[in-house]
């Protein structure tokens, strides 16, 4: 069984999705990247690059199912060569007041369900942490590790 982390951050925009009350449409992608991290005698620096490669794409439903909980299903795409993860939630996810008053700030957890092409048959998790704007631009933070049959 083969093992892939991944990190990546998703930008884009999310939305009410027309006719169903508290539900909404997540539209999001990725570019490559390198991230580092130093810990050292001033604390925590982080950085994030961008890195060769292609373009990852996330689309989700996202359905409230409290004032600070909700359930989401989607896809995530890794290039152009078929190779989608499908994911779902795992528990429920949170969303409320970030420091900032213009955003709300989030995490959740999804388990993938099965997947297209390279990830036909996969398993794992993936950790995502986002925010979301007034306007209803996303930021959105994923750590995954995959586990491949």
């Amino acid at each position: 069984m083969e093992r892939i982390i991944y990190v990546l951050q998703f930008t884009g925009h999310a939305a009410p999705v027309e006719g169903a009350s508290g539900v909404l449409k997540a539209t999001t992608s990725a570019p490559s990247c390198e991230i580092s991290t130093q810990v050292g005698m001033h604390g925590l620096r982080s950085e994030l690059r961008p890195g060769d490669g292609g373009t990852a794409l996330f689309e989700s439903e996202v359905t409230m199912t409290g004032d600070a909980s909700f359930k989401e299903s989607g896809t995530i795409s890794f290039g152009e060569g078929g190779n989608r993860l499908r994911f779902s939630t795992v528990g429920q996810g949170y969303l409320g007041p970030s420091a900032d008053p213009k955003q709300s700030t989030g995490a959740v957890t999804w388990q993938v369900d099965g997947g297209e092409g390279q990830f036909e048959g996969a398993t794992g998790l993936i950790t995502s942490n986002f925010l979301v704007s007034d306007s209803g631009e996303v930021v959105d933070n994923h750590f995954g590790v995959i586990f491949l049959r």
